[in-house]
């Protein structure tokens, strides 16, 4: 898996002060997409062990509250192995931060369904995430309002209680 870009100190994606890891590529392709050059799965570098120490040394800050995970497309099964493992060890090493994913499969439609971005990992990495923010980007439903998302069709998912309840459960932001 390759990745285009971390950031130490993110605070649009996701609640409080985040890590982000945004991996390479992606085959939704959504236009006007703000991330085009991670479309393609060889864009930026290798996800090393290096990269991963870089990131849990990052997440280590006591004013960081989670990391998140963009784009590209995290829930691509080429991505979903290296980022399974990373998650893991995030959640061992510290398991107070929580985790957000943006993805532009639909959590009850594609990935708890038979679809494209199902493989063996799936259910395991949705299981370690806090909150999915899922759908593709509509750029007919663009809303800068909105808070963590880019378009009106996009949902923020408490993915927890969604699995506990079976049935989507949207989270609650914090005011």
């Amino acid at each position: 898996m390759n990745y285009g870009e971390i950031k130490k100190y993110d605070i649009a994606n996701g609640e409080g002060v985040r890590v982000s890891l945004f991996v390479s590529g992606c085959t939704h392709k959504c236009k006007g997409c703000f991330n085009e050059e991670t479309w393609n799965f060889l864009h930026g570098n290798p996800f090393t062990e290096e990269t991963e120490k870089e990131l849990l040394e990052a997440l280590s800050k006591s004013y960081i509250n989670g990391l998140s995970l963009l784009g590209g497309e995290p829930f691509e099964p080429q991505n979903q192995k290296v980022l399974l493992s990373l998650l893991r060890k995030v959640r061992q090493t510290f398991p107070n931060k929580n985790i957000w994913c943006y993805t532009g499969y639909l959590f009850d439609k594609e990935l708890l369904s038979e679809s494209r971005a199902r493989c063996e990992y799936t259910d395991d990495m949705l299981g370690l995430i806090d909150v999915l923010v899922d759908g593709e980007f509509v750029q007919a439903q663009k809303d800068i309002t909105l808070s963590f998302r880019g378009s009106a069709n996009q949902r923020i998912i408490d993915v927890k209680a969604s699995l506990e309840a079976g049935t989507v459960k949207l989270f609650e932001l914090s005011s």
